[in-house]
């Protein structure tokens, strides 16, 4: 029996696990632990020097996997040097002595389905184009519908009155999320959820202080290569705006990006890969919203968001407003990042009262 795994990305595996174990009920789906020091260990052990953060975190929990029992590794690449990532990735894991097979399913930022089709069919010779699209168009419902609470709790965490309610009954909805079997299942557990979080008692003064979340798509949405730095805004009573998620990657990149182009076409004129140009129209976007801060995080050696850097700073220059930059690798100090953190945070305190 094939034994599948892929990548962990924060709480992104339900509805991975959920398609995988629909659309190859022959193979056994095999779910990458949770990244932990271990996993950095791995991966940082194994990788080239000064390539950038999430290759070093994914082939850590690739390894992890292998050591689980899989066989056979899904990666998707990404709109910049990720895409290229997972043939070296694969010679890696041979040149360690791992015998598995590494399926890539975009590459260089591109999807071709027929190409999918074939590399799918080599997982099961029995996989099914009209189970994929039903399965398919649930995952995809599933994410979207995680995201949309993601984004009401990251307003509304911060100001709960009973400590540990959205986490709670996130956690709750998460294992209810992985244990339906339809879409209208999935849709009335979405709904009764989504109730239940907005019933949950909050506290937000008028002159609650904002930050906006802004930076590389992959250190934003695992919360462990950011340190849990949302968590840690929560704790300081933060409402906070974030704009990359599954959601917006696979639905409305693509569609966003003219519209980006146009609103911020004084800052830049072509692609800058990745999330670097709907970055840079993200920070004039929250400067002009009035948010108090941004903080930009990304992983070390990303160069997209590099060349973004200094015209963020030029943006909110401009509109006389505060940026803290964070560039994550596997050597960052967790201490370092709670201190500037903290001053940050004083600062707009500080502000605010002004």
């Amino acid at each position: 029996m094939t034994k599948i795994a892929f990548p962990h990305m924060g709480d992104y595996y339900i509805p991975a696990n959920y398609l995988l174990s629909h659309i190859f009920p022959n193979t056994k789906v095999i779910k990458a632990p949770k990244i932990t020091s271990k996993t950095i260990e791995l991966g940082t052990k194994n990788s080239p020097e000064f390539i950038c953060t999430p290759f070093k975190y994914t082939l850590g929990t690739m390894i992890e996997s292998i050591n689980k029992g899989a066989d056979t590794l899904i990666q998707m690449g990404g709109g910049c040097r990720y895409g290229y990532y997972a043939e070296l990735q694969e010679k890696i894991l041979k040149d360690l002595g791992y015998n598995c097979k590494v399926i890539n399913l975009v590459t260089e930022g591109t999807t071709n389905f027929k190409r999918i089709n074939n590399l799918l069919k080599k997982i099961d010779p029995k996989f099914s184009k009209i189970k994929a699209i039903y399965h398919g168009f649930i995952t995809f419902k599933m994410v979207k519908y995680m995201d949309q609470i993601d984004n009401y709790i990251r307003e509304n965490i911060g100001f709960e009155i009973e400590k540990g309610s959205f986490e709670n009954l996130k956690e709750a909805m998460l294992i209810a999320f992985s244990r339906v079997k339809s879409y209208r299942k999935l849709k009335k557990t979405y709904q009764r959820y989504m109730h239940k979080f907005k019933n949950i008692k909050v506290h937000k003064p008028d002159n609650r202080i904002r930050i906006g979340i802004i930076g590389e798509l992959y250190t934003i949405m695992e919360p462990f290569s950011n340190y849990f730095l949302e968590k840690q805004l929560a704790q300081h009573h933060i409402e906070i705006k974030r704009f990359t998620n599954v959601h917006y990657l696979l639905f409305e990149k693509a569609h966003k990006y003219k519209k980006y182009q146009q609103y911020a076409k004084e800052y830049f004129k072509y692609n800058m890969g990745a999330d670097a140009s709907d970055n840079i129209a993200r920070a004039k976007y929250l400067c002009e919203k009035d948010y108090d801060g941004i903080i930009h995080i990304k992983s070390s050696f990303c160069t997209p968001e590099i060349g973004a850097m200094p015209i963020i700073s030029n943006i909110v220059s401009t509109y006389q407003k505060p940026v803290l930059f964070f560039s994550f690798d596997s050597a960052t100090s967790e201490t370092g990042i709670k201190t500037r953190l903290e001053a940050f945070y004083d600062m707009l305190e500080m502000r605010k009262e002004k």
